[in-house]
């Protein structure tokens, strides 16, 4: 829920770019629970995908273009690892919890070829994409 209450959130703030919006307006705007957008906000601006100011017209807004935010990034700054296990990591591969060695592993493979299939995907697609798509929720833009 984290990834998609963030996806649907920056969706919505380049769909309104570049005013900034409170975590209230956003919240309403993307149908997500407040209390836990708050802390989804919070991490996406650590991550460096978003930015806010304070006073009377801050808010959040995108960091960066929303067509140099990617559904990778997201995932990554909200979940980690696009990897289905550790021993699929791209950059730190790790044995799995029963597995003696990842040279031997006869899943690794596959589970390293599901990685690249899903980053593929998700480095192609931005949220300049994403907000293309027509909203039910545009009379909160």
């Amino acid at each position: 829920m984290k990834t998609r209450y963030g996806l649907q959130a920056l969706i919505f703030l380049a769909r309104r770019s570049p005013e900034p919006a409170t975590s209230g307006v956003i919240a309403q705007g993307s149908e997500a629970p407040r209390k836990f957008l708050e802390a989804v906000l919070l991490e996406l601006k650590l991550a460096g995908i978003l930015k806010s100011r304070m006073g009377r017209s801050g808010g959040y807004e995108l960091a960066r273009a929303a067509s140099k935010i990617t559904m990778a990034d997201v995932l990554r700054a909200l979940d980690g690892p696009l990897a289905l296990a550790p021993c699929a990591a791209r950059k730190t591969p790790q044995t799995c919890p029963g597995c003696k060695d990842l040279r031997t592993c006869a899943i690794r493979p596959s589970l390293s070829e599901a990685r690249v299939a899903v980053a593929d995907v998700l480095e192609h697609r931005s949220i300049a994409h994403l907000a293309k798509v027509p909203s039910p929720l545009e009379e909160f833009s």
